[in-house]
């Protein structure tokens, strides 16, 4: 019954440690996110998301797919650094699923000279090849 009790021991805390290490790679990518932001490069900011025609994007027109769609969106709606401003983002929660999925909950700011805008948003990740990727995003 004790070693029993010792591997149940070792697992969990494998688990947690995993699961702090995971959730700490996601608020990198995140930060890796708002600096590419705030230099005004796109592409770089869209490095986090998966490079899929499923990857997911939910904003204020509604649902579209598929990560050029969504690199070419931003695009269109950030034409230069003055309307990419510059972002903060304030992750109030980030919630392992089952698998390889976590759950992100935040808020994001952007402050810009031509008036700041901000909201809340959900990412759903997804860990493929020991790496993060935003699979869903829903902005607003």
């Amino acid at each position: 019954m004790k070693t029993f009790l010792i591997v149940v021991a070792i697992v969990v805390m494998h688990a947690s440690a995993q699961a702090q290490a995971d959730q700490q790679a996601i608020r990198s990518l995140m930060q890796m996110q708002e600096k590419a932001w705030n230099k005004g490069d796109i592409n770089g900011f869209m490095e986090g998301y998966l490079k899929s025609d499923s990857m997911l994007f939910v904003g204020s027109k509604g649902p579209t797919y598929g990560w050029r769609t969504t690199l070419e969106h931003y695009k269109k709606s950030y034409p230069d650094t003055a309307t990419m401003g510059k972002l903060k983002f304030d992750i109030l929660e980030v919630k392992p699923l089952a698998g390889p999925y976590y759950f992100v909950l935040g808020k994001w700011q952007l402050t810009r000279t031509i008036g700041n805008v901000g909201g809340y948003y959900t990412l759903l990740f997804q860990k493929i090849n020991n790496r993060f990727y935003i699979i869903a995003d829903h902005s607003s």
